[in-house]
Parts: structure tokens; sequence; C-alpha cells
């Protein structure tokens, strides 16, 4: 790769943030395993202890939890498919450079930190 792919960013800066992404990978992968584990675990016996109501409200969390595991994991599995076709770390909204700072919070941020707050108050 070149120093003008993946928005310019430094081997050992992409490397961190690599290492971040799949760190994040692996604990989205396990919180999703937890909560099949768990869905399953509780179609048993336990649920059949539990009040009605108590056992679907549980499903119900179950159920956005993995929701958000998954939209996560997805976001983060294209952040590792950007960097490795050197289209990392460039706002998807006006194309800039995504600061390093903001990446290092948010590897797999999709927007500059302008165009993420033009989004925030235009969804409210």
């Amino acid at each position: 790769m070149t120093s003008r792919t993946n928005a310019g960013l430094r081997p050992e800066e992409l490397a961190v943030l690599r290492a971040l992404l799949l760190e994040q990978r692996a604990f989205r992968r396990e919180q999703l395993a937890g909560i099949r584990r768990h869905a399953n675990e509780s179609s048993g016996e336990q649920a059949e202890e539990l009040p009605v109501v108590e056992a679907g409200a549980r499903a119900e969390v179950q159920g956005h939890l993995a929701v958000a595991a998954r939209l996560v994991l997805a976001d983060v599995e294209a952040a590792l498919d950007r960097m490795e076709t050197g289209h990392y770390g460039r706002c998807r909204a006006c194309r800039a450079t995504i600061d390093l700072p903001r990446l290092r919070i948010c590897p797999q941020a999709l927007h500059c930190a302008e165009c993420h707050r033009l989004q925030e108050t235009t969804a409210r």
C-alpha cells in the first residue's frame, strides 16, 4: 500500500487501528455466541419457571442486544474490508480524512466529526 491509501495513515497507525477492530470483532462474536447460548438455555426448563411476562421481556431485551451487536459487528467488518482495499479513514459524506483521534475512539467510524454532528442534528 502507498502512503496515499487509507487516508494517508502510517503503517504503524493502521496496525494499531486494525488491532482495535480485530479486538472489537472478537468481542462482538463472543457476545453474540453468549446471547445464543443464553437463549437456548432460557428456552429449556428455566423459561418454564419464569412468569410468561418476565420471560417475554428477557427475550425482547436479548433480541435488542443481538441486533445491536450484529450492527456493530457489520460496521467493524466493513471497516476491516475498507482497510484491506485502501479506502479506510475517509469520510463517506465529504471525503475528508477522519481525524486519527476519532479513529482511535471509534475505529469503524464512517464519518468525520463534523459530518457526524450534522447527521446527529438532522436526525433529531
